[in-house]
Formats: structure tokens, sequence, C-alpha cells
């Protein structure tokens, strides 16, 4: 994303016009999440998963059949997802009548799977993501589908740019801004946006421990690649970070910290009891950060957090929650 061009945010959001939610930004000061919040601090927190298909990723997925050409549109699009980049693919491809095919893993929440299938996809399950990769060439050799990634395509840039310039037209100035990384792509095009209009704002990205690869890229200065990933949080968990995500973010993010699987599953029960939200564990990454390490640092200031989607089974709930303890108020 070296070829990102801030000035075409705002023709992003001029297409995605009355077409994607422009999602609530709420402030976090009701009586049963106030005794929370770090001391003095005032916090706010878009609702991103009240977005079409539950993510942010539809912004995206909208400008990537956008910017399809006729050919392309009649052959369908492509795409690997762990789930909601999936969805947001299969409702935007339907929406304009565009086939759509989408590669997950059969260890995906079933919730997700049907999901995709009801909104019209055909759905193809691998044994993981490194099964999708040769799967998807395969796709496009052999059907000449145009395959859109779920976090290295500019349209996923620019489209998550859309939600960054919500942001912080909808909040107060802020002093801090928390958001999850996957694989980067949302990060990086809604800190490019941030950046630009509130170059002063400290932007924080937060990763599950077992999905680091961001972190390690901005440590070695290249992408890098895991091994292996283990964590909860599967809309979180990409297997490597790629050159232009990578590069933008490090344009215009200033710090990453990565956190445990056991505290985004203590803030999934913390959001269901005091904000009565059904939250998968990416979507708690960024307010679970704020309550817990970024806690004194967060102390005084005002912060933006992100809740970036949400579509989770309830028996992946239960099964993800089941050991995990709401966190008493800090006395």
């Amino acid at each position: 994303m070296t070829d990102f061009d801030y000035e075409r945010i705002a023709d992003a959001r001029k297409a995605l016009a009355g077409r994607v939610i422009r999602t609530p930004v709420m402030p976090l000061c009701s009586s049963k999440i106030a005794p929370y919040i770090p001391d003095n601090a005032e916090l706010f927190i878009k609702l991103e998963l009240f977005q079409h298909t539950g993510s942010f990723k539809a912004r995206g997925s909208c400008l990537g059949i956008d910017w399809l050409d006729d050919a392309q549109r009649q052959r369908g699009v492509a795409g690997f997802s762990g789930g909601n980049f999936a969805l947001a693919l299969a409702w935007a491809a339907q929406s304009a009548g565009v086939p759509a095919k989408v590669v997950m893993s059969k260890t995906a929440d079933p919730y997700r799977i049907q999901g995709c299938r009801d909104l019209g996809a055909e759905v193809v399950l691998v044994d993981g993501i490194a099964a999708a990769l040769p799967m998807l060439d395969r796709i496009e050799a052999e059907e000449g589908r145009r395959i859109l990634h779920p976090f290295n395509d500019m349209n996923m840039a620019y489209g998550a740019a859309t939600c960054g310039a919500e942001m912080v037209e909808d909040m107060p100035p802020l002093d801090m801004v928390v958001l999850p990384v996957g694989g980067g792509g949302l990060i990086a095009g809604m800190a490019a946006a941030i950046r630009k209009m509130s170059p002063d704002t400290l932007i924080i990205g937060v990763e599950p421990e077992g999905a680091n690869s961001l972190s390690r890229s901005f440590a070695s200065g290249r992408p890098e690649t895991l091994d292996s990933i283990n964590t909860i949080a599967d809309s979180l968990g990409a297997p490597m970070a790629l050159a232009e995500s990578m590069t933008l973010a490090r344009e215009n993010v200033d710090e990453l910290i990565t956190i445990p699987d056991s505290l985004m599953a203590d803030t999934m029960l913390l959001m269901r009891h005091t904000l009565n939200i059904v939250a998968e564990p990416a979507c708690t990454a960024s307010l679970g950060s704020v309550l817990g390490p970024l806690r004194e640092r967060a102390a005084g200031k005002r912060v933006g957090v992100l809740a970036c989607g949400s579509n989770i089974g309830p028996e992946r709930f239960e099964a993800y929650t089941s050991g995990a303890r709401m966190p008493m108020p800090p006395v």
C-alpha cells in the first residue's frame, strides 16, 4: 500500500455513502461500565459490529466489487477468510449480482459458514489457511475469478479508512486510539485516516499473543510469517503480515502491544454484562486493552476504541467464556 493516496479517502466515503452504515459511537459512561473505566478517562467506542454482515469488512468488500470490470463481474470473485471477510464478500457480491466463492477453514464457526451460504456464496472448506492459498490459485486458474484479499488489497485499506474518518468526526478530539490487529489491513487504513485528520492522536494496535505477525514484522522491518497460530481470536489470526499493509501501518501506527486470550475471554463476559453486547474475541481487543495493560496510560485521557465486528455462534461464545471471569471493578 505504498501507493495509498490519502486524498482518495474522500472518494471512498462518497462511493460508500448510503450503502454501508455509519455505525454509532457511544460514550462508555453508563452506570454498569463506569466503574471499570480508567481514572478520569473519557472512553468512546465505535460499534462497527452493527455494520452490514457484522464487521468493518463490508466497507472494503463493497469497494472491491465496485472496482471490477465487466468481464470480472461475470466471472465472479473469490477470497479466503476465517469468517468475517467471507461474510462481507458474500454480501457485497450478492448486492451487486456478482457470483462469489469463499474458501474457509473446516474449523470456522458453523454460524459463519452458514451465513455465507445464506448470502448466496459457494463455500469451499479446507484444512486450514495453509490449504486455502493453493485452492485460491486453482480457482483463479480454472474459473478466472478475481481474488480479493482480506487485508492486503487497496480496497480494504480505503474501506477501513472510511471507518477511521468517521471515528475522528464522531468522537471528541482524542488523545489515544486503540485498534485491533489481524493481518494489518484494518489498522493500516484506519490509522491512515486518523493520522491525516488528527495528527496528534496516539495510535496503538493490539494483537493476540498467539498471532503477532505484525509486531514481529515491525521489529524485524520485513513481513514475517508465523509457524503457527494459537488464539481464540480467529478474526485476528492472520498467519502472516504482507508488505503493503505493513508499510502503510508503519507510516501511521505509533505502537503495537500483545494481549493474552484470557483478557479477551474476560472482556467478552464484561461486554455482555455491562454493555449487553455478545462479542467475539476480536471485538474485545481494543476495550480489553484499555481496561487492562493500557489502563494507567489511558487515565485522564480521551480514548477511542473500536468494536470491529462480531460474528459468533452461541456454542463458541460459551466455550470461549466457560473458564473466564468477569473482572471486578478497580477499587
